[in-house]
């Protein structure tokens, strides 16, 4: 072997020397590698990837330790690695899930509250016309029983039984909406 050895030794690596390395130990990177994942498409990916970057960084790096042992530690922090990266990816797409199904919700709450209103508006606008004035004048202009009655000319007591009537009317169709 060129100037590869298992002991400590500090070394470049030229194309000799790494076609060597991987010969001799791509298998036992792949072995750290699967046996940490299970996964064996991910770990021949991740001993590809420590490899081409063992090549690509071949002119700045300088190992100082045994070559296993450094493939070793490089095949457990890519694995951790792809682990923290695989946890983060699973979050980000659970929070993709959870706001859309917000998103989802507020669109068919949103729907909902405008059929109710329609429905309301409508039900309203069917009172006879005396109960209809005295309700929008309670609920739209927020006018107390008083000034109601005093603006129409008409009891305090006619004016709760218009109220009363509205609101019946209003709670017995819409049953559905009920909780």
């Amino acid at each position: 072997m060129n100037n590869i050895q298992s002991d400590k030794i500090t070394f470049r690596i030229d194309e000799n020397s790494f076609k060597e390395i991987y010969n001799l130990y791509w298998e036992k990177v792949f072995s750290v590698c699967y046996s940490n994942l299970g996964e064996s498409e991910a770990a021949k990916g991740m001993v590809q990837e420590i490899f081409k970057s063992l090549w690509e960084r071949k002119e700045e790096l300088e190992i100082n330790q045994s070559v296993e042992r450094y493939l070793v530690r490089s095949a457990k922090f890519k694995v951790f690695e792809y682990i923290r990266n695989k946890k983060i990816r699973e979050q980000h797409l659970e929070n993709i899930i959870a706001s859309q199904s917000v998103s989802l919700n507020y669109t068919e709450n949103e729907v909902m509250v405008s059929t109710l209103s329609e429905r309301i508006t409508a039900l309203i606008e069917n009172l006879p016309s005396q109960c209809r004035r005295v309700f929008k004048m309670s609920r739209e202009q927020g006018l107390s029983n008083r000034e109601i009655a005093s603006d129409l000319l008409i009891s305090e007591r006619a004016v709760e039984y218009h109220i009363s009537k509205a609101v019946t009317s209003l709670k017995s169709n819409l049953t559905e909406y009920s909780c």
